[in-house]
């Protein structure tokens, strides 16, 4: 029973032990609050922990304590710390979170849109930065004085950020709404030959500097079209890469049709090249081995000019 009291005794004193130790500053400060304080600072601070410093760093910045500062701070305070070497600091952090860029232009396009601005546009803001505010922070923005000239499409106005744990911020900016037209843009790498279909396409506005001639800029104008060339998923198609789809391939056997009044003839044969509807194609007659032309109809089928006539009959032979 003594040795065990005795062995205890140590333990019983490491409490007092580590409230004696000396306070000391840390070399990093994270600062949560608006309000810095002398426990955030230095270790061991005690039942000083607690006092007001100072203001911390606004969301995202640091600051600098050297070892002067720190001295002041402890002196100030009452608490008993000297700085040894003098190159003691200590860098105060504070995180923050930038507000959200997509809200910041819904805002401003609120705006715009009362000052007269065209509906469809693209925000250019040269070298804007979203502030930057408490993590936990639920901002409110707001915007004051703006301004648009329609002529030069440019404007400009005072974003006012407030949220609890940092000072009211306002900052200027300006920049242009810039004109946007529609563009179709491919969602996936398509090889030559491939027909596009309409989950293959994604309807966009891209800024008008940025769109090339030649463009396509409807639906209807890329789908059920055949492409020349190959294409790279979020390219915009291009309309002389788009041709009507091929339904009859070179040397592919056709039903041959040749319609007149009170005359309906049918032969096979044989196209000599590929073709799309509506495109005039040479097909060799396999019964007469004569060749004439027709016009694709459908996949497989021709329809022969009247004048072709004799050489039907001559494959009916």
């Amino acid at each position: 029973m003594f040795r065990r009291t005795l062995f205890a005794l140590p333990l019983l004193a490491l409490p007092a032990r580590a409230d004696a130790l000396p306070p000391h500053p840390r070399p990093v400060v994270l600062a949560e609050d608006a309000m810095l304080r002398l426990g955030d600072i230095f270790e061991n601070a005690g039942a000083r922990a607690t006092q007001a410093v100072g203001a911390a760093p606004a969301p995202g910045r640091r600051m600098l304590l050297d070892a002067a500062n720190l001295a002041a701070i402890a002196r100030r305070h009452g608490l008993p710390w000297q700085p040894l070497s003098g190159e003691e600091r200590s860098v105060v952090e504070r995180p923050g979170r930038p507000v959200a860029r997509d809200e910041i232009e819904a805002l401003l396009r609120l705006e715009l849109a009362r000052l007269g601005a065209d509906a469809e546009y693209d925000l250019d803001l040269p070298g804007f930065a979203p502030p930057l505010v408490p993590i936990a922070a639920l901002p409110e923005i707001s915007l004051e004085a703006p301004h648009y000239d329609a002529s030069t499409r440019r404007f400009a106005a005072t974003l006012v950020v407030a949220a609890e744990g940092m000072a009211m911020q306002r900052l200027r900016i300006a920049g242009r709404a810039m004109p946007t037209v529609p563009v179709v843009l491919a969602t996936r790498r398509m090889a030559v030959g491939e027909v596009v279909r309409a989950s293959d396409i994604e309807e966009r506005r891209l800024r008008a500097e940025r769109v090339r001639p030649g463009m396509a800029q409807r639906a209807e104008d890329v789908i059920g079209r055949q492409l020349r060339r190959p294409i790279g998923s979020a390219m915009p198609f291009v309309t002389v890469d788009l041709v009507a789809p091929v339904v009859v391939a070179k040397n592919q056997l056709v039903l041959m049709v040749l319609e007149a009044p009170g005359l309906a003839l049918t032969a096979q044969g044989r196209a000599l090249e590929a073709a799309a509807i509506g495109e005039v194609v040479q097909v060799m007659n396999l019964a007469s081995r004569q060749v004439v032309e027709a016009e694709v109809v459908g996949p497989a089928r021709v329809r022969v000019r009247p004048g072709a006539a004799p050489l039907i009959l001559a494959g009916r032979r």
